[in-house]
């Protein structure tokens, strides 16, 4: 459930966390959504992103492809926020 660019996910022990989004993209044959966060509560600042359906349902990005992708989007991101 996304909301005030938060969300609410559920690790693998069954624990809820909420998390803020960074962004939301779509790659460039839009064959797939993306959301790039953060856990706020982790003092390392670690992104994470993971793709995601309609329905929901997320996938943790691992390919190495995708990742240097998802990399790109938030560098761009953070450039065009900082006013580069």
């Amino acid at each position: 459930m996304i909301e005030n660019n938060t969300m609410m996910i559920t690790d693998d022990a069954g624990n809820e966390h909420e998390v803020e989004i960074l962004l939301t993209f779509e790659n460039d044959d839009k064959t797939k959504k993306y959301v790039l966060f953060t856990d706020p509560n982790d003092e390392e600042g670690n992104v994470y992103a993971y793709s995601y359906n309609e329905d929901g349902s997320m996938d943790e990005v691992i390919d190495e492809e995708e990742w240097e992708m998802c990399q790109e989007v938030l560098g761009a991101f953070i450039s065009e926020d900082d006013g580069e």
